[in-house]
């Protein structure tokens, strides 16, 4: 704790007076142009892979970027992307996956979940990938091919909200699928029709 202390420290000293005017403004403004939804992980940072300044982004972070579909019961996940979308009026979403997802890395590989029992009851919303990934045929990393599938699947999760569906349906905003490698800092996008995967150079939508 001491060394967080510290680190906010060095943010009041060195960080925060060269953006004075910049958290002036954002003290009484709030206009963020993108939701992004990410891995609890703390390797995944959202706002230092794409280099947004404080403001710039609305972010959930949710253990294995999971979004459970709509339901009939408010949860903080469905309040925030109605807010997101109804209130802030985000252009974008983005769901972000990442390589070495413990949460991922579970479900692939069978690991005994009973000491974890929440933790394994919230990873339910990733059945129907695990079951997309299981009747697909592939080669290579189990892992890795189940963290695509997963943003795949999160994406249509979000379409079952109705502030998206109905910003969809008015062409108000766009979704898109990304997959960050952590080693490399590659960002593939993926296409929500084919599932390929293309490196990040610019905006694509799903």
């Amino acid at each position: 704790m001491q060394e967080i202390a510290a680190g906010v420290e060095r943010f009041r000293r060195e960080a925060f007076p060269p953006r004075a005017e910049l958290f002036q403004r954002l003290a009484t403004t709030h206009t963020p142009n993108a939701l992004f939804i990410g891995c609890s992980d703390a390797r995944v940072v959202p706002e230092l892979i794409t280099q947004r300044e404080p403001g710039e982004l609305f972010v959930i972070r949710t253990a294995g970027n999971l979004v459970p579909p709509y339901g009939q019961n408010a949860d903080g996940i469905a309040a925030s992307i109605e807010y997101a979308v109804n209130a802030l009026g985000v252009a974008d979403i983005i769901v972000c996956g990442h390589s070495a997802c413990g949460a991922m890395t579970a479900l692939a590989t069978g690991t005994d979940m009973s000491g974890l029992p929440a933790t394994a009851d919230w990873l339910r919303h990733a059945d129907s990938s695990r079951a997309l990934l299981d009747a697909t045929p592939h080669t290579g990393d189990r892992v890795a091919a189940l963290v695509r599938e997963n943003v795949l699947a999160q994406l249509t999760n979000l379409r079952t909200h109705p502030s998206v569906a109905r910003a969809l349906a008015r062409d108000e905003v766009a979704l898109h699928g990304w997959v960050y490698d952590i080693g490399s800092g590659r960002v593939e996008t993926l296409d929500a029709t084919t599932g390929a995967a293309a490196l990040l150079t610019g905006t694509t939508t799903v």
